[in-house]
């Protein structure tokens, strides 16, 4: 049984449509690569997910519940934990402010989050807005983390990085695959780690799901085509 099921899900910015029919699943425990070129619908499917846009037609199904008509906070409540494109940390609270704003109980906590990314813990008492952008993005990860979900929804978490820190954020992402049982929805345009670590894709173009199989299928050709790489 699926964890998280999106059929014939559409989605519109006032009259434009945006998404068209996107259908997706993810099981527990399993990473799910969202890919796509740049304005094919990634960002909007994460943001129906979560309850940020409306859906005009179509279901998302999550644990077992329809999330249609749920506020954000209510499907955050069910255990989706969003890590958004740009961060958002809040730049004037300290990291531990930051991570405990929405925690919860449960497996991961202050401890678990410094094992992960020891940096946290070493400066849990700096203001967020004094972080690199690559300790900020460790920060978003550790407070979605804090939330103890069941999904974890990754939108570009690596993008503008330094490759070093980009190499740290992949790692962590493995580790979570490799010692949890979170389902993972990584949105990212680096093909080289993806395949390392997500299991299927569902590639996006102009709205539509185009492309779906496991990352071994996703040959140069389909890269090609779909991704422009």
């Amino acid at each position: 049984m699926s964890l998280l099921s999106l059929s014939d899900v559409n989605v519109f910015y006032g009259k434009s449509q945006a998404l068209f029919g996107v259908d997706l699943d993810l099981g527990q425990g399993e990473v799910l690569a969202l890919m796509g070129r740049n304005g094919m619908g990634k960002t909007t499917t994460i943001r129906a997910i979560c309850g940020m846009m409306p859906v005009q037609s179509g279901e998302i199904r999550f644990d077992g519940f329809s999330l249609a008509g749920k506020a954000s906070h209510e499907i955050a409540r069910l255990g989706c934990g969003l890590v958004p494109e740009g961060r958002r940390c809040f730049a004037s609270l300290t990291v531990e402010e930051n991570l405990i704003a929405a925690a919860r109980k449960g497996e991961w906590d202050l401890n678990t989050v410094g094992e992960l990314f020891p940096i946290l813990a070493e400066r849990r008492t700096q203001r967020a807005a004094t972080l690199s952008g690559g300790e900020q993005q460790m920060l978003a990860i550790g407070r979605a983390l804090m939330t103890n979900p069941k999904l974890l929804l990754l939108d570009e978490a690596t993008e503008g990085l330094a490759p070093l820190v980009r190499e740290v954020i992949w790692t962590a992402i493995a580790g979570l695959k490799n010692k949890t049982d979170l389902a993972i929805l990584v949105v990212d345009k680096s093909l080289k780690e993806i395949r390392s670590i997500a299991d299927r894709a569902v590639i996006l173009e102009r709205g539509r799901s185009a492309w779906v199989g496991k990352m071994p299928e996703l040959d140069q050709d389909v890269a090609m085509r779909y991704l422009g790489v």
